[in-house]
């Protein structure tokens, strides 16, 4: 396999940090172009009486886009080393938003963390992990939680 776009996916966690060592580690050895993704999941709106959104989720909406840009530089820069790297930032759910950046980009690979969660909670909220695994048009590379830096 020879990748050429990798596409890792980072939020605000170690798993994460991982994920995005490892996915630029993979970059410089093949010589590939990294995009991080981070996806804002959205915010429930409150409606207010005359059916406009409350400028509570608009601030929140903003104050978002603006931190996922800070982490995306900020994971650049600890991680990249030189390496071309695209910064995708969406509003959407994780595992659809990553899937969709994926494809829209036309990444080679998928690198993801995971937090290694077990039992009731990942029975009841899934795995983001696997979900992008499944339905993602190219391979996941899935970085454990318990991964050394």
């Amino acid at each position: 396999m020879n990748f050429k776009k990798i596409l890792i996916a980072v939020d605000n966690s170690t798993c994460s940090e991982k994920a995005a060592k490892a996915g630029y580690d993979m970059a410089e050895k093949f010589g590939a172009e990294v995009a991080l993704v981070n996806i804002i999941e959205p915010v429930p709106a409150n409606v207010n009486p005359d059916l406009t959104l409350a400028p509570v989720f608009l601030e929140t909406y903003d104050n978002s886009e603006e931190n996922s840009h800070i982490l995306l530089k900020e994971m650049e820069t600890k991680f990249g080393n030189g390496t071309k790297t695209t910064y995708l930032s969406i509003v959407d759910t994780a595992a659809h938003g990553i899937i969709q950046q994926s494809d829209e980009w036309g990444s080679d690979l998928i690198v993801i963390g995971t937090y290694g969660r077990s039992g009731l909670y990942h029975f009841l909220m899934g795995s983001v992990a696997e979900h992008v695994a499944r339905k993602s048009a190219c391979p996941v590379l899935i970085i454990p939680n318990k991964y050394e830096l």
